[in-house]
């Protein structure tokens, strides 16, 4: 009998990668549309086109799939909104930021996906560690952000970064839950503008500061001031 070869190899390994990814898409949408409650594997797998002996095969359990699906929709957010959120040259570039991402969570349904294995994680014994090591470079992220934000100024001192981060993580997933359940953004968005109108404050009065000791102010827009690039 002759053995297989390399393309043979190669084309089972694109196989199996295939179907990896479409139960991971299948996973995000139906815990989007039917919740953590509807997510069994049956369903998962008919909605990929698959046998549900593949769920296990592949992630070893069903909460092994949905994970990986909160990973995929984790990693989605993060290419998306890392560079806006570690360049963000001022707290007001940060909060317009934050406004961003709610808008667009809210619409990809990835708020869903969250939300439902966080419900979850208080009933199934050790889910909740693991949503909530998915959360830590979030906050990692998020403090980077403050810090570059927030630079030298008073409220630096005020609030230490690693605080305000997990202070901003919680309150924006608050937010994210209750415009979700409410299927209204609209209060979500005007409590973030409200923000926006005090990170606005904020930048005019560390700039008034630094003008006095004759530096350059931040700039609200993210746009060069006194002829420099941000750094």
């Amino acid at each position: 009998m002759a053995k297989a070869g390399p393309r043979a190899g190669t084309a089972r390994r694109a196989r199996s990668d295939d179907v990896h990814a479409a139960l991971v898409t299948a996973a995000v949408d139906t815990l989007r549309q039917a919740g953590y409650a509807g997510a069994s594997a049956r369903a998962i797998a008919a909605r990929a086109g698959y046998s549900q002996s593949l769920v296990f095969y592949h992630f070893g359990s069903v909460n092994g799939l949905l994970l990986a699906a909160l990973d995929e929709v984790s990693a989605r957010r993060m290419a998306a909104y890392h560079e806006l959120l570690t360049e963000a040259p001022s707290v007001t570039a940060l909060a317009a930021t934050a406004r961003s991402i709610l808008t667009d969570d809210l619409d990809a349904g990835y708020v869903r996906v969250l939300v439902e294995m966080i419900t979850a994680a208080h009933s199934v014994p050790g889910l909740g560690e693991q949503v909530a090591a998915r959360l830590r470079p979030w906050r990692e992220l998020t403090e980077h952000a403050v810090r570059h934000a927030l630079g030298r100024s008073a409220a630096a001192r005020l609030m230490p970064p690693e605080l305000a981060a997990r202070a901003l993580v919680a309150g924006f997933l608050g937010l994210e839950l209750l415009a979700s359940l409410d299927e209204d953004d609209s209060a979500a968005a005007d409590v973030l503008d409200r923000i926006g109108s005090l990170a606005r404050l904020l930048d005019v009065l560390t700039g008034l500061r630094l003008l006095a000791r004759g530096g350059d102010p931040p700039n609200p827009r993210g746009e060069p001031s006194g002829g420099r690039a941000p750094r």
